[in-house]
């Protein structure tokens, strides 16, 4: 796990918008998508769209023209793995 996922990891304990959780960690866009696709496939972290209680699956067409208004939320497995370092 990089640093920067490390960094989104550590603001996903509770419910968080694409745009604040890219506000709160101060990643430019491009940077800040590419983090998110790594956590998303090591299923460290649930997507939720079209608001906060409906989880989807990843789909990168969908995130690439709608990922400003996804929520995302730590996996288990992405909590542990969190904690674990």
């Amino acid at each position: 796990m990089t640093d920067q996922e490390f960094d989104i990891l550590d603001e996903l304990y509770f419910v968080t918008s694409f745009k604040e959780l890219q506000q709160k960690t101060g990643l430019p866009e491009p940077a800040f998508r590419e983090a998110l696709r790594g956590l998303i496939s090591m299923n460290y972290i649930k997507c939720l769209f079209p608001d906060q209680d409906t989880e989807v699956p990843f789909d990168p067409d969908h995130f690439a023209r709608e990922g400003h208004a996804y929520f995302f939320l730590a996996s288990k497995a992405g909590l542990l793995a969190h904690n674990s370092r």
